[in-house]
C-alpha cells in the first residue's frame, strides 16, 4: 500500500486586534469556501494561529481571502509553508 501524496501545509500567526472580534469565526466561515483542512485558535500571547492544508492554490487563496476580509484588524502575518502527509480532516475552531 502506498502513502498518499503530500499536501501543501501552511502555518500562519496573525497579530493585531485579532482576539475578541470574531476573527476565528470569520476564518472558519472562509474555510468553507475552499477545499482546505485544519484549524484556527487563539494563542495566549494575543495572536491567532491558523493551520491549513490542501492543494497549494486553495491554501494560498484561503489565506489571501482571510487577509482581505480581516484587513483592518491584522497588523502582521507571519507564515511558514511546507509539504507533508495530510494530517487534518475538516476545519475547526479550537
Amino acid at each position: 500500500m502506498s502513502e498518499p501524496p503530500p499536501v501543501f501545509h501552511l502555518t500562519a500567526h496573525f497579530s493585531g486586534r485579532v482576539q475578541g472580534v470574531g476573527f476565528r469565526y470569520t476564518v472558519y466561515q472562509v474555510a468553507k469556501e475552499f477545499e482546505v483542512s485544519g484549524y484556527v485558535r487563539n494563542l495566549a500571547d494575543g495572536r491567532v494561529c491558523l493551520e491549513a492544508e490542501g492543494r497549494q492554490s486553495e491554501v494560498e487563496s484561503f489565506l489571501e481571502t482571510v487577509r482581505d476580509r480581516m484587513d483592518g484588524l491584522i497588523r502582521e502575518v507571519e507564515d511558514t509553508t511546507d509539504t507533508r502527509s495530510a494530517f487534518f480532516s475538516g476545519f475547526s475552531i479550537r
